[in-house]
């Protein structure tokens, strides 16, 4: 059981799969209020995250998406990939899966089996952290928010991830939907919210 408390609460954008002209707008204009934690779930350009990193000058967690083919060391500049790591930010606690599930053998892309092998070879990770507080990943777990086509299938993994460690967040991309409140971006699956940020959504945790 994941036994962890966040002090106070923390304020973090998240964006995936596509710009925001609208976020975007914000930045330049300076009436976007500044976040404490910026957080990419994939499909977005390197320049784009290098952008809001610089602008808004926060801290940028990332993980790929099955699209993100040109991303390098050193290019979003300043920020940070936690793909198969725990990642800290004051007192949370970050887990970064990236990828969909395997479709045309393209980059970044995985069976639920090479996934579920990813996820057991942290465990040891996670336990010497006490546990996790959000789960950052592009694709949602299977049959919460997924599709049916194979590119868009969730991942088992993610839903055995969930019951096990049972984190406050699930933060996924990938599955491109209009949103008119944030509301409808969350399902909350036993203890945890599972929140779709296709675009962007502004997070208190």
């Amino acid at each position: 059981m994941n036994n962890l408390k966040t002090p106070h609460k923390l304020k973090i954008l998240t964006v995936s799969d596509f710009i925001d002209k609208s976020l975007t707008k914000m930045i330049e204009d300076k009436t976007l209020d500044p976040p404490d934690l910026i957080i990419s779930c994939g499909d977005i350009e390197p320049e784009y995250l290098s952008f809001l990193r610089d602008r808004l000058d926060r801290p940028l967690f990332y993980i790929k998406g099955n699209h993100d083919i040109r991303y390098t060391s050193s290019n979003p500049v300043g920020c940070e990939n936690i793909h198969g790591r725990v990642a800290r930010f004051k007192s949370l606690n970050i887990l970064g899966l990236e990828g969909s599930l395997w479709y045309n053998g393209g980059l970044n892309q995985y069976t639920d089996k090479e996934m579920k092998k990813i996820i057991f070879g942290m465990w040891f990770s996670i336990w010497r952290k006490g546990g996790i507080h959000m789960v950052v990943t592009h694709a949602p777990p299977r049959h919460i928010h997924d599709a049916e086509d194979r590119c868009h299938m969730g991942f088992e993994s993610f839903i055995k991830l969930i019951n096990k460690r049972k984190p406050e967040n699930f933060i996924h991309g990938h599955i491109h939907k209009d949103f008119k409140t944030h509301a409808e971006r969350v399902t909350n699956f036993n203890s945890t919210k599972v929140i779709n940020t296709c675009g962007f959504t502004i997070l208190e945790v």
